[in-house]
């Protein structure tokens, strides 16, 4: 989905009109509906703050604006990873090593809620593992959708 249509959406949505944005924003309400336009083509649309948003974390290549605007939004920032494997990567492996850190999240969890009292160090241990179980979900989750796990199912079909 384009930035514009994201806005588009958000305006149309029933939390905030464009006009009260425009007038939260101290912008004029013109500019707000040119953010939800294409801009470039036929389109009078104008660069809208996701684009510069967007725009400023690939010139300072700081993933700490995107982290903070999640923890804004009642989130938090999870980068994907880049590529699943074009090759070697199986699908009971890969279930495996999610199952096994689950396992870890799980483990640290119990460690850490031993005393009834989770520690900033013990919550801190949790989030990184946590974290990195999101990552390889997601990584898993993305080799689904690319149809990287075929040559295991011909290999399933040889034996069959």
């Amino acid at each position: 989905m384009e930035s514009h249509e994201v806005l588009k959406e958000a305006f149309d949505g029933p939390h905030a009109s464009p006009k009260e944005i425009a007038a939260s924003l101290g912008v004029s309400l013109s500019l707000v509906y040119k953010w939800a336009q294409p801009a470039e083509g036929l389109g009078s649309g104008s660069r809208n703050p996701l684009d510069r948003v967007e725009e400023l974390v690939k010139l300072t290549r700081d993933p700490a604006i995107i982290e903070w605007l999640s923890q804004r939004a009642g989130g938090y920032f999870v980068k994907n990873p880049k590529n699943c494997p074009t090759s070697g990567y199986a699908v009971v492996p890969a279930t495996h090593q999610i199952v096994q850190q689950f396992a870890g999240l799980l483990d640290a969890v119990s460690r850490a809620a031993l005393d009834n009292h989770i520690s900033v160090e013990e919550s801190e241990e949790i989030r990184i593992v946590w974290d990195k179980l999101k990552a390889y979900c997601e990584g898993f989750v993305r080799c689904c959708e690319e149809g990287n796990f075929e040559p295991i199912q011909q290999e399933l079909a040889v034996r069959r």
